[in-house]
């Protein structure tokens, strides 16, 4: 039992002297109030801070649906999000240095070239440390521009993409993902160079599910999209790394829940939800990992 408790104690003092924790960014519906956000310091066990820290002030509805965050090198925290469900050509954007204090808030219309464009969904960062930029991918409906198969013409999404190294000048909007199907909800993650991984919701109505593909660089081209390792009407994966495992949490939505799984090769999926403990109104948000000194901040 002495051998026990010494352990423990080595433990909590090892997560004490970590420099960053666990972030996840979060809202509740119906999304009119802001920023939430989670904290946990081992990956699995996440807490409600129980406070906004961003109120929408842009866009057609104002709301703020789908917090996807990074901290880029120089400490600053940079923010996206849906900003309505259907008519605005882009997202949101804002920045921060501790989380509390924020820039004006932007809408980035990164869809304005294209005038049909019915909705911008689930913008999504990711850091590219090789190129030194950061990459925007997001979900938005053409309609008549793809195949649709059953879904309807408002309904049909593909994967777009921009970059920027400053967040004031963009390159242009391409198109990042079509694999002949609906999908929203995408995540890329690197494994190592020249290996990444894109998380996403096929959107079709006959799944509504996760999958996964696999590409050499962050822009792809994203192949071999795998069989479904969620059950239908899941959503909103976010993935960390833990150990020597990964973690992918996703919105269970029509249960009401979040759940997870754990894979070491993105290939075979365990389910985690056993090792897991996330607050009820948690929503679609990224994981991230942010410094212990914000995260004091904002405690007290």
């Amino acid at each position: 039992m002495k051998h026990l408790f010494s352990l423990l104690a080595i433990s909590l003092l090892c997560s004490s002297c970590r420099k960053d924790v666990w972030l996840f960014t979060s809202f509740h519906e119906p999304a009119n109030e802001g920023l939430r956000m989670l904290y946990s310091y081992d990956g699995r066990r996440w807490n409600d801070l129980n406070k906004t820290l961003l109120k929408p002030e842009i866009g057609t509805q104002k709301v703020m649906r789908d917090p996807s965050m990074v901290r880029g090198k120089d400490g600053t925290y940079h923010l996206v999000w849906t900003t309505s469900w259907k008519g605005d050509k882009g997202f949101g954007y804002a920045s921060s240095k501790d989380l509390v204090h924020w820039s004006e808030q932007r809408l980035l219309p990164v869809m304005a070239h294209e005038p049909t464009t019915v909705n911008v969904w689930a913008p999504e960062l990711f850091y590219d440390d090789e190129a030194d930029r950061f990459i925007i991918i997001w979900a938005s409906t053409i309609p008549f521009r793809f195949p649709r198969g059953i879904e309807e013409e408002d309904n049909n999404h593909r994967m777009y993409y921009t970059t920027t190294k400053d967040f004031k000048t963009f390159t242009p909007t391409q198109l990042f993902f079509d694999s002949g199907f609906s999908v929203i909800d995408a995540v890329i993650v690197k494994r190592q160079k020249n290996d990444y991984v894109l998380v996403l919701k096929d959107n079709t109505r006959p799944e509504r599910n996760l999958k996964v593909a696999f590409g050499k660089t962050p822009l792809g081209p994203f192949e071999n999209v795998s069989v479904p390792f969620s059950k239908k009407f899941t959503e909103g994966p976010s993935v960390t790394k833990v150990g020597d495992e990964w973690l992918i949490y996703f919105d269970t939505y029509q249960d009401k829940r979040y759940d997870a799984v754990r894979t070491k090769d993105f290939k075979t999926f365990t389910d985690d939800n056993v090792a897991i403990a996330v607050p009820q109104g948690h929503k679609h948000g990224t994981i991230f990992k942010g410094s212990k000194k914000v995260l004091k901040g904002l405690l007290e």
